[in-house]
């Protein structure tokens, strides 16, 4: 079933179902009653990762409280999205930009990996955390991607299970469709990994090129920054063994 892009999205921790009432956090009421200017009565799509999306309606018991009451399922929770996306962190700005952007395209895990070259740093997943719930506000997701803490890359290759393939983007790679490639894969447990704006080292690539549970693609002609990069390598791999197929 499509989203409901006419009424207004929002994301509750509560557990939803008919009836259920939902008290609102201070950040809501604000967002609810001084920015959006809904009235008692009014109506609004909610969901909490974990119980799919509920038409609800506004009740203000006093002044400086609302209430959310769940009145029925709009949405069935869907089962959730088994992409795992690794990501070298970008500078402020940009990591938002990426974060927002794989959580639209179908990620279901995102785990920040640190590489020799990296610019960006993670120094709160809580922010992470709240781009990834303005994006399914947003985008009409459900589902909610875990945030995962921050790893080195070599790291996380040692401890990796073999039955996951990780597809990596290498724009050292002489070929430039990755399809072929990407035809080639059985598994349908992925993962996409993504490196920094400088790329990866030699030192990685190398380690990288020697697993067996890795891929390596190209994008293309032309010369990606790590953000675009990373939204193109997501398209490919939904259409083409992803689940958009």
């Amino acid at each position: 079933m499509r989203a409901n892009f006419r009424m207004q999205r929002l994301f509750v921790e509560a557990p939803l179902g008919a009836g259920a009432t939902v008290e609102t956090t201070a950040d809501h009421f604000n967002y609810l009653a001084n920015v959006l200017r809904m009235a008692e009565g009014a109506e609004l799509l909610v969901f909490n990762g974990r119980d799919g999306e509920w038409k609800a309606r506004l009740s203000f018991p006093t002044r400086k409280r609302i209430v959310l009451i769940a009145e029925e399922q709009t949405r069935p929770q869907p089962a959730p999205s088994d992409l795992h996306y690794l990501f070298a962190p970008l500078k402020v700005g940009r990591l938002d930009y990426l974060v927002q952007k794989a959580v639209e395209m179908g990620a279901g895990i995102l785990r920040p990996v640190m590489t020799q070259h990296v610019q960006g740093k993670i120094t709160n997943r809580d922010k992470l955390k709240a781009n990834v719930i303005e994006a399914a506000e947003q985008c009409g997701i459900l589902d909610i991607p875990d945030v995962a803490e921050p790893v080195k890359l070599f790291d996380l290759l040692d401890t990796w299970p073999g039955d996951r393939r990780i597809i990596y983007c290498d724009e050292g790679d002489a070929g430039q469709n990755p399809l072929p490639l990407l035809s080639g894969i059985s598994e349908r447990k992925l993962a996409l990994l993504v490196g920094p704006e400088g790329g990866f080292s030699e030192e990685e690539r190398g380690r990288l090129r020697s697993l067996d549970f890795i891929t390596a693609i190209p994008l293309g002609p032309r010369i990606l920054r790590a953000d675009t990069a990373a939204v193109a390598a997501m398209a490919v791999i939904q259409a083409s063994i992803g689940d958009w197929n």
